[in-house]
């Protein structure tokens, strides 16, 4: 009987042993649930909406300019934050705001990009703290996933033609 019961015992660690390692590959290789806060991505990601972030592209290197990325805060570790990629490194970026007479520009430094939030009136970005290292990023949101109303990919972006004209700039 007492044999039984501790096989039984055993036999249940070993599959929670199995199962939590499958878990922590999937979170930690493939993707997470991220639930946004804060205004700074309004009006694409608003207040407890809940995404899916893909870990893929971080490994393989494949973040564009345009993506939202999930990456842990430069001030606080403990925290992540939800932003979109300005500019990957080599790229020039306009560090001023719109209605500033002289324009100021920086260059994103070698394994560092360049994010800032959609609502650019308040959000806490690289225009704060500079541009970040890329080996802070957790990933790259693909799916908007509550509220219903919302749920899709998150391929498009509102800023698509602040993104190309930068692009445009950048060649001159």
């Amino acid at each position: 009987m007492f044999r039984h019961m501790l096989g039984k015992t055993l036999g249940l660690f070993g599959y929670t042993i199995q199962y939590g390692c499958i878990a922590h590959c999937a979170f930690e290789y493939i993707g997470e649930f991220v639930v946004c806060s804060g205004p700074s991505m309004e009006p694409t990601i608003v207040n407890h909406d809940v995404v899916f972030s893909e870990r893929m592209s971080r490994h393989l290197f494949k973040i564009e300019k345009g993506d939202i990325v999930i990456a842990k805060s430069p001030f606080d570790p403990q925290m992540n934050i939800c932003k979109r990629v300005i500019g990957l490194e080599g790229d020039k970026i306009c560090t001023s705001s719109p209605s500033d007479l002289f324009k100021t520009h920086t260059y994103v430094p070698m394994g560092h990009v360049w994010l800032e939030g959609d609502n650019l009136r308040n959000s806490t970005d690289s225009r704060n703290y500079g541009p970040i290292p890329y080996a802070l990023i957790r990933g790259r949101v693909c799916w908007k996933l509550w509220p219903l109303h919302s749920f899709g990919t998150m391929s498009e972006t509102p800023m698509k033609h602040i993104i190309k004209a930068q692009r445009d700039s950048d060649s001159d």
